[in-house]
């Protein structure tokens, strides 16, 4: 998985900056910021995580891909046209109008289904589209993401939703690579390991200094 996380580096799907950390929409700020979007406009690096994706997935006999929207979606439509399999995504709140569905798509009562997620940082959307699909007689295999930030409140989070998730590339995966390639240095991988231990801490430090 290193060429993955070599990939996202360089295309800048993930980028670094623990001395100007950026600013979430929470207000919260970060030394990392992670867009898997941007793989879906290079076809080399699109690829290699469909591959990726598709190796993980295909040993567990799932008759169903189930992507989150919005990012989820294109990555886990494309693996399941590699796999042949039904696709359905899950919205993260039921629509207001129609049929109003919160799930779009089909699939049978007891059908085994993997969700496909771009990131996992808390994993609360995740879970919630997990449990949608529970909720409308799907059983969940796991959630599969691209990138995890590998935060203690995703563990925390998964033991009590009862899930499983694993991602391609963790944050520890991502840093030595950065590291390898002088990207960041030691000290800067210091920076970003207190913030995954404690990113409100990290942030409240930040903005207080």
């Amino acid at each position: 998985m290193r060429q993955i996380a070599e990939a996202l580096l360089q295309i800048e799907a993930v980028t670094l900056s623990p001395e100007n950390p950026y600013t979430w929409s929470s207000g919260m700020r970060s030394p990392i910021y992670c867009d898997n979007r941007l793989t879906l406009s290079y076809p080399d690096v699109r690829n290699l995580i469909i591959d990726a994706l598709v190796e993980v997935i295909r040993p567990l006999d799932v008759d169903v891909i189930a992507g989150t929207a919005t990012a989820g979606i294109p990555h886990a439509t494309l693996v399941a046209d590699r796999l042949g399999l039904p696709l359905v995504y899950v919205r993260s709140s039921a629509k207001g109008h129609g049929k109003g569905n919160q799930i779009e798509g089909r699939f049978e009562s007891g059908a085994r289904v993997v969700v496909i997620e771009d990131l996992l940082s808390t994993g609360s959307s995740s879970i919630e589209a997990a449990k949608a699909i529970e909720e409308a007689g799907g059983e969940v295999v796991k959630i599969q993401a691209i990138f995890s930030y590998s935060l203690s409140r995703l563990a925390i989070n998964l033991l009590d939703s009862g899930f499983t998730a694993h991602a391609l590339i963790t944050l520890s995966d991502l840093l030595d690579v950065a590291v390898k390639k002088r990207i960041i240095s030691k000290e800067e991988v210091a920076s970003l390991h207190d913030w995954r231990n404690d990113p409100t801490g990290w942030s409240e430090r930040v903005l207080s200094s």
